[in-house]
């Protein structure tokens, strides 16, 4: 599946952004969704990810109370709030889905297949 990420943008510490994901040509039926940042110099994390069997949301305990993912599969659209943003948070973020994911690896990148293009998050402090 061909994804398109958007909503990055520059904003001062303690505000908000919405990153969208939205699928090209279909929907998510049966995907694992999810977010990775990478920040200069360091690898890329794992952020959010969300089930599809259960619905079940994972965080990175960096994030996690703060950032919220959620879908709309009818859409073909997925989303990242990120409340409460800190200037560690400036990163390029990447939506990412795969079938077939494993729990054990929903944190790891080379487990996903389908990448978006990344969208850059400034956060200021």
């Amino acid at each position: 599946v061909q994804l398109q990420a958007s909503g990055g943008g520059l904003v001062q510490a303690g505000g908000s952004l919405r990153l969208s994901c939205a699928a090209s040509g279909r929907t998510f039926s049966g995907y694992t969704l999810a977010w990775f940042r990478q920040a200069i110099g360091k690898e890329r994390e794992f952020v959010a990810a969300l089930k599809w069997t259960n619905s079940n949301a994972f965080y990175a305990d960096s994030v996690k109370g703060r950032f919220t993912i959620s879908r709309d599969n009818a859409k073909g659209t997925f989303w990242l709030q990120m409340n409460s943003l800190q200037p560690e948070d400036t990163a390029v973020y990447y939506c990412t889905a795969s079938r077939s994911i494993i729990h054990s690896n929903l944190g790891v990148p080379s487990a996903y297949n389908d990448w978006g293009q990344g969208t850059l998050v400034t956060v200021s402090s």
